[in-house]
């Protein structure tokens, strides 16, 4: 859902030229600025190496939910994936900015494994020496312009809530998807005095006058 806004306000944005779109199937969406690369194993990025070369920034929005997986797993898909993806973008494009989406309650010091494994995935890319870096914390997303997840059950919850959305829209921590891919331009385009974005720092950046 948040790379789907990312993409999506990317590719409305008079600000950003050119868009590649890394993702394991095809979208079917065609645009003038929109290059898409299919690939299989997201912790070995050596096979595309060439085609990240000279890239100004990267929004990883890749995340997984820990239900239903084994801390092993959701170790290598948060944490490894990350890691290796800032990697081989610091060797072929040093001049990048990261961008990392994480999530509300990220935190080394929970005992939930999922906020600890969040917070060595942001503490990496914050340390990785990228040309700026942030790592975005949103908390609950409400979706627009026709946004959906690719999680059935999280579309199922959205369903049921919608009518509920101008009251969560006052909630702390809560934020949009336009808001989400506004904020991520305008982050890597002239930089933010912080480097963790929590829901409300995105609100604010994102729906901030260009």
């Amino acid at each position: 859902m948040v790379g789907g806004a990312a993409l999506q306000e990317c590719l409305d944005s008079e600000t950003v030229e050119r868009v590649v779109l890394v993702n394991r199937r095809s979208l079917g969406r065609t645009h003038p600025k929109l290059t898409e690369i299919i690939h299989a194993d997201f912790t070995d990025w050596s096979p595309i190496r060439d085609q990240l070369r000279g890239l100004n920034a990267c929004f990883h929005c890749m995340g997984v939910s820990s239900v239903g997986i084994s801390e092993a797993d959701y170790e290598r898909l948060t944490y490894t994936v990350t890691k290796n993806l800032a990697d081989t973008l610091r060797a072929v494009s040093p001049a990048t900015a990261f961008v990392y989406v994480s999530g509300q309650g990220t935190t080394g010091d929970s005992r939930m494994h999922w906020a600890k494994t969040k917070a060595k995935a942001e503490d990496y890319i914050l340390r990785a020496g990228f040309r700026d870096a942030y790592a975005f914390r949103p908390g609950f997303i409400l979706p627009e312009k026709g946004i959906r997840s690719s999680t059935w059950w999280y579309n199922a919850i959205y369903t049921v809530m919608r009518p509920f959305y101008p009251l969560f829209r006052r909630m702390k921590g809560s934020t949009t998807t336009t808001e989400i891919g506004q904020a991520m331009i305008r982050v890597v385009s002239v930089g933010a005095s912080q480097k963790v974005l929590e829901g409300a720092d995105i609100s604010r950046i994102g729906s901030a006058e260009h």
